[in-house]
C-alpha cells in the first residue's frame, strides 16, 4: 500500500490516490483503494500527500479482525450494506410492512472518524471495558447528531438509530472518563492534527468562553464569575480550546468559573510549551483578552501575540491620529485602507479600515437607534427606559418628553466605523501578516459556534467536577470529529459548515421492513444526494440506495 501521484497530460492537474499492488501470476497491476483528491498547485499537492499518508496509516490499522458481532439494528444494517450481494430480491410488496426507520449516516461516517481519530481507545484498557466504550462511542454520536441531555439522548438512540443503550451504561462511560483518559483525548486530539498537517504547529489561537450551570449551588470547579451570557448569578467554568491556524482543536482547558479570560494566559503559556512541544508561539487572541498585565506576561515569556485592540480606549492623541483616514495608505486588495502606529520600540498597531465594514457598522447602529426610538415613543416614562440601552449617547430627551438625535455624538460614532486594529510585538511579521493571522481567529471563534450552538454544550446539566469534565470531554470528542472531517471535506471537495454535514448524514436513513409471510427483513435506503455522494467518497466508502436483505 503507498501513496501515488499521477499527472494528466498538458495539465496541471495532479491526482493523489492511495493504492496498493495485486499480483496476478506474472504480472502486477495497481489497485485504487482511495482517490484522496486532484491538486492544481504545489501547495494543494503537498497537503493532500499529507492527507494520503494519514488515511495510509489508518488503512492499514484497520486489517485486524473484527471479534465482535453487530450488536445493533444500526450496525447489521452498516455491515449487510457493505457485503456486496447482487442476488435479486423476490418479495411481494403485498406483504411488506415497515418496522422502523434509523438514520445511517452519522454512525457510518463519524464512526470511521472515531476510529481513525484512535478516540476508541480514550477509555483505559477498552478491551476490558468494551460496554463503556460502546456507551461513550453512541454518546458522541448522538452529540453530533442532535445535541440533548444524557437521558433524551438514549431515548433518540433507540428510536431513530436502531442503538439500545442504558443510562446507567451511559453514566458508567462517564464515570470512565477520568483524569487519565481525558489526558490521553487531548494527546490523540494533539497527534492526529500533527499527523494530518506534517508540520510543526508554530501558530497557536486560544480563547476562552463561559459554560453556566442550571444550578445555584458553587464547588471547586464551578463557581461565580464573569459570564458572556449574562449568567452571573449561576456557577459556570471557564473553558479554554486551543486549534491549529486550519482550525483543528489540538487540547483545551478546563478553569473555575471564578478565572476572568486574562487570568488563565499563564496557564495556556504553559500548557503550550510544555504539553504542546510548541517551540514558538505566536499568541492571537481578541480583545477581551488585552490588558497591560495580560501582554506584560506574554513578554516576560518571550512570546510573540497578535490581540485585537481596543481603539476607542486609547490615548486621545492616538485616537486623533487613528480616526484621520487621509494619512492611511492602500492595502494590496485595493479596497481598504492601512495605517501603522509605533506604540513603543517592540509593539505596533496596525489599524485597517474596509468600506463595506463601514457601511454596516453604520447601518447596524442606525436600526439599534429606529428600535430605540419606537421602545421610547411606547414608554410612559421614557427616561427611566433609556438607561437600559447601549445605544443612548445617541438620543437627547427634552423636558417635555420629545425625543431626538444628539447629532454631535453620531458624527464622532461615524469616525470609528470600518475601523479595526491589532496590536503585535512580532517583529519578523509583515503588516499584511499580521492582520491575515488575526483572521484566522475565526477558526477558533467558529470552533466555539459550534461547541456552544452546533453541540450544545451549555448549560450542563451535571453537578460533580468529575461528571462535569466527562461532560466537557465528550463535547470535545464530537468537536474533533466534527472539524477533522470538515478538514477533509475542504480540502478533498469542498468548504461544508458543521451544520450543512450534518443535515445530510441525517437524511441518509434506511427503512426496515418485514416480509410478513416469510419473516425475512429487508433495508430500503433512502435517496443520495451529490453531498452524500461525495462524503462517502471522501471517507473511503461507497454508498448506494439498492434495497438489501438484513440477515
Amino acid at each position: 500500500m503507498f501513496v501515488r501521484v499521477k499527472s494528466s497530460p498538458n495539465s496541471p492537474k495532479r491526482s493523489v490516490q492511495i493504492v496498493q499492488s495485486v499480483r496476478k501470476g506474472k504480472s502486477v497491476s495497481q489497485r485504487i483503494l482511495r482517490h484522496v483528491g486532484t491538486a492544481f498547485n504545489g501547495k494543494e499537492l503537498d497537503r493532500l500527500k499529507d492527507l494520503a499518508e494519514f488515511i495510509k496509516a489508518e488503512l492499514e490499522i484497520e486489517s485486524e479482525p473484527n471479534l465482535f458481532k453487530p450488536e445493533t439494528l444500526a450496525q447489521m444494517s452498516i455491515a449487510a450494506r457493505r457485503n456486496k450481494d447482487n442476488n435479486s430480491l423476490n418479495v411481494n410488496l403485498k406483504n411488506i410492512r415497515e418496522e422502523q426507520r434509523i438514520i445511517l449516516g452519522i454512525h457510518e461516517i463519524y464512526g470511521i472518524i472515531y476510529k481513525e481519530l484512535a478516540l476508541n481507545t480514550v477509555i483505559s484498557n477498552p478491551k476490558r471495558n468494551v460496554s463503556s466504550g460502546k456507551s461513550l462511542y453512541n454518546i458522541v454520536m448522538a452529540r453530533i447528531a442532535n445535541p440533548l441531555s444524557k437521558r433524551a439522548s438514549v431515548m433518540e438512540l433507540e428510536k431513530d438509530f436502531g442503538v439500545k443503550l442504558s443510562l446507567e451504561g451511559v453514566y458508567k462511560a462517564m464515570d470512565k472518563l477520568d483524569d487519565k483518559s481525558i489526558e490521553r483525548l487531548k494527546e490523540l486530539s494533539h497527534q492526529a492534527a500533527k499527523s494530518i498537517l506534517k508540520e510543526r504547529i508554530n501558530v497557536v489561537f486560544y480563547d476562552c468562553t463561559t459554560l453556566y450551570f442550571e444550578s445555584f449551588s458553587e464547588d471547586e470547579l464551578k463557581s461565580n464569575g464573569y459570564s458572556k451570557d449574562m449568567k452571573f448569578n449561576q456557577p459556570q467554568v471557564m473553558l479554554g480550546i486551543l486549534t491549529t491556524n486550519e482550525g483543528l482543536p489540538i487540547g483545551y482547558e478546563v478553569y473555575p468559573g471564578s478565572q476572568y479570560e486574562g487570568h488563565t494566559l499563564e496557564d495556556a503559556i504553559k500548557s503550550i510549551k510544555n504539553k504542546y512541544e510548541v517551540e514558538e508561539v505566536i499568541f492571537i487572541a481578541d480583545s477581551g483578552m488585552l490588558s497591560k498585565t495580560n501582554l506584560e506576561k506574554l513578554e516576560s515569556k518571550s512570546i510573540n501575540y497578535i490581540v485585537g485592540a481596543r481603539l476607542k480606549n486609547m490615548g486621545n492623541k492616538i485616537k486623533g491620529k487613528i480616526t484621520d483616514k487621509s494619512k492611511y495608505s492602500k492595502d494590496k486588495s485595493g479596497e481598504g485602507k492601512r495605517a501603522l502606529f509605533k506604540l513603543s520600540e517592540a509593539k505596533r498597531l496596525i489599524v485597517t479600515y474596509s468600506p463595506s465594514r463601514a457601511r454596516k457598522d453604520k447601518a447596524d447602529r442606525e436600526k439599534a437607534i429606529e428600535k430605540l426610538k419606537k421602545q421610547l415613543e411606547k414608554s410612559k416614562d421614557p427616561t427611566s427606559l433609556i438607561s437600559n440601552y447601549g445605544y443612548k449617547k445617541y438620543i437627547q430627551i427634552s423636558g417635555d418628553t420629545k425625543i431626538k438625535l444628539n447629532e454631535k455624538k453620531l458624527k464622532e460614532a461615524e469616525k470609528w466605523d470600518g475601523l479595526h486594529g491589532v496590536i503585535t510585538n512580532a517583529q519578523e511579521l509583515s503588516e499584511e501578516q499580521a492582520i491575515g493571522y488575526y483572521r484566522q481567529l475565526w477558526q477558533i471563534e467558529e470552533t466555539f459556534r459550534v461547541s456552544k450552538h452546533d453541540l450544545r454544550i451549555r448549560p450542563i446539566y451535571h453537578w460533580t467536577p468529575k461528571r462535569i469534565k466527562s461532560h466537557i470531554a465528550i463535547c470535545y470528542m464530537a468537536l474533533v470529529c466534527i472539524r477533522h472531517l470538515e478538514y477533509r471535506l475542504k480540502i478533498q471537495y469542498q468548504k461544508l459548515s458543521p451544520a450543512v454535514i450534518r443535515n445530510q448524514l441525517l437524511h441518509v436513513q434506511s427503512s426496515i421492513v418485514k416480509d410478513i409471510e416469510t419473516g425475512k427483513k429487508y433495508c430500503i435506503p433512502s435517496s443520495i444526494t451529490k453531498h452524500i455522494k461525495k462524503i462517502y467518497q471522501v471517507i473511503g466508502l461507497k454508498i448506494n440506495n439498492i434495497p438489501f436483505e438484513l440477515k
